[in-house]
């Protein structure tokens, strides 16, 4: 691991919080959230879309770590009233249930 490595791991560490479904609704709306499975590492999956690691970024979507949000995610979001653990990338909001 390099120090930029290290560096950008640090500073999206920084960047991540808490955020409400009330709160992330219209991100949703704009087709921009992408949610990472439970169990990963939010700020190294964010950091390969920082280093646009597209094979590795293939790889967590094949084996379902990583997902677009539907509209089914957004329903049960609403009703459970859920909290995420999130960091953005632009355009994208990465999140993790709480």
């Amino acid at each position: 691991m390099t120090s930029m490595d290290i560096d950008t791991q640090h500073l999206l560490n920084a960047q991540t919080g808490k955020i409400s479904w009330k709160e992330l609704a219209r991100h949703f709306a704009r087709g921009a959230v992408v949610c990472v499975g439970a169990g990963q590492d939010l700020v190294l999956i964010a950091e390969c879309l920082v280093r646009d690691q597209a094979d590795e970024i293939a790889r967590l979507y094949d084996k379902g770590a990583l997902h677009r949000a539907t509209d089914e995610d957004a329903s049960g979001w609403e009703q459970r009233n859920s909290e995420f653990w999130a960091v953005v990338v632009a355009p994208w909001v990465l999140v993790q249930e709480l």
